[in-house]
């Protein structure tokens, strides 16, 4: 018998014993690392101010967020006069529009509705110097966006980005009618036209210590694969621009290590999280979050389906959609499909999917849109 079927067989045996030996692992997390304290957002010194209380949860796939609600947040200046804080919704805080003076230092101050007491550390107010523009480039891949920006006063030499993706959607098939009170009736709203939206998460840092100029060219953002269907009509990016200091910088460093680096063996472990939020009766209490002072920069680009090269195959998502016929108005009332028009032969229709854009967006024009 031929020797390389025998080694064939063998490690097929192998492998199979292999799989049998194999038992889930399900990490053991301490309760204590489950519920600690998590600050998110800096004081904006030129804007409104945006912060989020919360509480880490366990590693259970359908655990939920735990929000702090009915907090008393402020925004303390040293020595002198204090910014009150709203909830605009359940466990986020948000200031009136400020203009802060730039010589004084400023924390977050908080109470939790448990009467637990809470401040970040006085930090000066960074000015943002503003974006220089962002650009583009098409490659093999997609659409790689990047970020251009300078200080000329010098101050500057730690960065933080964010950005909002937004994009245009038109549904497969246009719906005249629409299935209400067990009858189909001529629709009244437009639900081909949407607009989608997401908020990465992604944590982008630069800095130009070792740099002969205080400039930051070409900084990458983010790359829109070619296939994406946010290029198929048009995608706009909004920008924003954070001065940091060396100190909030180090602490985005780490949280970007621990989020994104960690994958493998070969990774290095995650580092340990030292923010600047402390409980006022208990120092040793862990708490999650780095409050920083500063202005935001912003700068908003669209990118139009006419921009990109003609030989792409950009997706729109709905390649796979069809039209049928059906007979009676009561073939739509489970709601998965969604009649299109109606003739003598019967009455079309597709998936709701393919028809309705509210799967993917919303019908509500964003008021910058162009």
């Amino acid at each position: 018998m031929n020797l390389s079927f025998l080694t064939g067989i063998a490690l097929l045996l192998g492998l199979y014993l292999l799989s049998g030996c194999v038992d889930s692992f399900e990490p053991k997390v301490a309760a204590k690392d489950a519920n600690i304290l998590v600050v998110d957002g800096s004081i904006n010194s030129e804007g409104r101010t945006t912060i989020k209380l919360t509480r880490t949860t366990g590693l259970a796939p359908n655990a939920s967020v735990l929000v702090e609600r009915k907090a008393r947040v402020y925004i303390e200046e040293q020595g002198g006069r204090q910014y009150p804080l709203t909830e605009s919704q359940p466990g986020v805080y948000q200031s009136m529009a400020l203009m802060l003076p730039r010589e004084q230092l400023f924390r977050l101050h908080f109470t939790l509705a448990s009467d637990q007491e809470y401040t970040s550390e006085y930090t000066p107010a960074q000015h943002t110097p503003a974006i220089d523009s962002v650009s583009w480039k098409t490659n093999e891949q997609g659409v790689q966006i990047y970020v251009n920006a300078h200080d000329g006063a010098q101050q500057t030499r730690h960065y933080r980005w964010s950005y909002d993706e937004t994009w245009e959607i038109k549904s497969r098939y246009v719906s005249y009618l629409e299935y209400k009170n067990k009858e189909l009736i001529f629709r009244k709203e437009d639900i081909n036209h949407c607009w989608g939206s997401e908020f990465p998460t992604t944590i982008t840092l630069a800095n130009t210590l070792r740099l002969s100029r205080n400039v930051i060219s070409e900084q990458p953002l983010i790359l829109v694969p070619v296939s994406s269907s946010k290029l198929a009509i048009k995608y706009s990016i909004l920008v924003r621009q954070y001065a940091l200091s060396a100190g909030e910088y180090s602490y985005w460093e780490a949280l970007r290590k621990n989020t994104e680096n960690i994958g493998t063996l070969f990774d290095p472990l995650p580092t340990q999280l030292t923010g600047n939020v402390h409980n006022v009766a208990d120092a040793s209490e862990p708490v999650i979050g780095f409050v920083g002072a500063q202005s935001v920069s912003e700068k908003r680009i669209f990118i139009r389906r006419e921009q990109l090269p003609n030989n792409w195959r950009v997706r729109t998502g709905y390649e796979g959609c069809v039209v049928d016929t059906a007979k009676s108005a009561d073939f739509f009332a489970s709601g998965e499909a969604t009649p299109i028009g109606a003739d003598k032969s019967g009455i079309y229709y597709s998936s709701t999917d393919c028809v309705d854009c509210r799967k993917r967006g919303t019908t509500v024009r964003p008021s910058f849109w162009q």
